[in-house]
């Protein structure tokens, strides 16, 4: 074949006898000669694999790259034109700036992102993972959220030198809350409490960085592989206030380092340091928002003396915010019980009923709080103590609620407010038509204290059991669960001689038909120990058999 076309294109490219004779010879022969090198040339490249324009495809990837550069641009600009920050470039660089941060974003020839740098006032810049990570993947929505986030951080009432200012006494505070780290506080056994969410003085301090705020994790739930579940944050920053507060410009937490009798830091009066006043102070802003009843808020005031803004007072029935989402909406039926259907794994589900009759009293009404403003840091480890407890109330009354639908079940449990750390159950003692009364007490976020009654019986020594299986689940339906299994069992084991049979005894009358229609129901030996005087939460009128007075 490769043959044949040679043969063809000499045949093409060589002279007729005519042309030969043409009456130009000296042009003929050099003609020819081209002719026959343009076809050698010709049947070199088929010979060879083709090679691709070089410089086309070069030139066609640098305007594309171009473009997507281009693209990358306008699109951080019009992120930073959304959070309020100004836009520059510079070559393969972009700068987003604000009065207190810049952040520098390095581009790749191909319009992607190699490094996001922040750059706090007075700083070097620093990488931000949180930063880059969204830019990578291009998502410029998640990039702008993060970047909200960071705006928010520096964003402190008051012109330039003010801003600048609140943030040197930022750092301040900060310095502070690192050393107050050092100090070990001695628990209720003597023993030196470890720095977790719901230990130590400050729980588990999270450095700030120039990308983040400086972050407190104060309290934890338990999960079931004996480590922490969800966990309760605080942010430390700066909030504006109508109010001028005298704000630390040195620290005020000096070597020696010492705790006072009551266990917290000893510190310097804000006036024994350098100060400003500012129309502004420090608050730790909750994440995510927590629930205060009002006695809880009186406590907040009385350690910060910073009042709290009526705006942020939106009050209502406490149990109206304790599930997951809940914006503090008030019912307009003030009266109305609160239901919940919680499911339990492989076991009855429970029906927790809040009265609303009960909950209704201005004492025992709640308001959702994501600020807590104070003026220094020895007001901190004090605020996440009353903290800490408000959690610990709020997790055992949470765990009553479930976004379940409601149904109607054979467990049925009613809940009430009972003084202002504490909270009653009711519900039926299982086996029998007798009424029973747990009393939980949370004198603080590590004592949880439980006392048992039944009707026609008294107090239970079950209450310390209770307790235990409460303080360890933080959950109400899991502690009565593992009651009820208890009972259950303890009402299943054969009886002898010295414990109570499981079939109530008739009573001795002097009228045998009165007796075979009279008897005293007594529960199966389960820890029930003597009567001591119902306690003043117990209404004889409804503690006795069947609901009989």
């Amino acid at each position: 074949m490769h043959g044949a076309c040679q043969a063809i294109l000499r045949s093409q490219f060589s002279l007729t006898p005519c042309q030969s004779k043409c009456v130009f010879p000296h042009v003929a022969q050099p003609f020819q000669r081209c002719r026959l090198q343009a076809a050698a040339a010709f049947l070199s490249s088929q010979e060879q694999p083709r090679q691709p324009p070089l410089p086309s495809l070069e030139r066609l990837q640098e305007a594309f790259n171009g473009s997507c550069v281009y693209t990358t641009r306008c699109r951080l600009e019009a992120v930073a034109k959304e959070q309020g920050m100004g836009f520059h470039f510079s070559e393969a660089t972009c700068y987003l700036t604000a009065e207190l941060f810049y952040l520098e974003v390095a581009l790749l020839p191909c319009g992607g992102v190699d490094d996001v740098k922040v750059a706090p006032h007075g700083g070097a810049p620093v990488s931000s993972e949180s930063l880059l990570r969204p830019l990578s993947s291009k998502d410029f929505a998640e990039f702008s959220a993060e970047l909200r986030d960071l705006v928010s951080q520096y964003d402190f009432p008051g012109e330039n030198q003010v801003k600048f200012n609140l943030f040197t006494a930022l750092q301040h505070l900060a310095k502070d809350m690192r050393a107050m780290l050092q100090l070990a506080r001695a628990g209720n056994d003597g023993s030196p409490r470890t720095d977790t969410p719901n230990d130590g003085l400050l729980g588990c301090l999270i450095a700030g960085e120039a990308d983040r705020p400086l972050t407190v994790q104060f309290y934890a739930l338990p999960s079931a592989d004996a480590n922490f579940g969800e966990t309760q944050a605080a942010q430390v920053a700066v909030v504006s206030s109508d109010v001028m507060h005298k704000l630390q410009m040195a620290p005020v937490v000096q070597p020696p380092l010492r705790l006072d009798p009551e266990g917290f830091p000893v510190s310097s009066s804000t006036s024994e340091v350098p100060h400003e006043m500012f129309p502004a102070c420090f608050a730790l802003r909750l994440r995510p928002a927590v629930p205060v009843l009002t006695t809880f808020v009186d406590k907040i005031k009385q350690i910060t003396d910073v009042a709290v803004p009526d705006v942020e007072l939106q009050w209502a029935q406490f149990p109206t915010l304790l599930p997951r989402g809940s914006k503090g909406f008030q019912s307009p039926e003030e009266h109305q019980d609160r239901i919940f259907t919680v499911p339990l794994p492989g076991d009855t589900p429970h029906v927790y009923v809040f009265p609303g009759a009960a909950w209704n009293a201005a004492r025992h009404a709640g308001t959702l709080t994501d600020c807590v403003r104070f003026t220094g840091p020895a007001h901190v480890p004090r605020l996440l103590e009353v903290l800490r407890h408000q959690c610990a109330i709020n997790a055992l009354l949470r765990s009553c609620t479930s976004p379940a639908p409601v149904s109607d079940c054979e467990r049925r449990f009613e809940v009430r407010p009972e003084g202002d750390d504490g909270f009653s159950v009711t519900f039926q003692w299982p086996n029998t038509d007798s009424l029973a009364l747990l009393l939980v007490n949370i004198p603080d976020s590590h004592q949880i204290t439980c006392r048992l009654y039944v009707a026609g019986i008294g107090e239970s020594s079950l209450g310390e059991f209770v307790s235990a299986v409460m303080k360890r689940s933080m959950s109400v339906p899991v502690t009565l669960q593992m009651l009820y299994g208890k009972i259950e069992s303890a009402a299943a084991a054969p009886a002898d001689s010295e414990k109570v049979p499981s079939t109530p005894p008739r009573v001795a009358t002097d009228d045998p038909s009165s007796a075979s229609q009279t008897s005293a129901r007594r529960l199966p030996d389960v820890g029930v120990g003597p009567a001591p005087d119902a306690p003043a939460a117990v209404s004889p009128d409804w503690l006795t058999t069947n609901g009989q007075p």
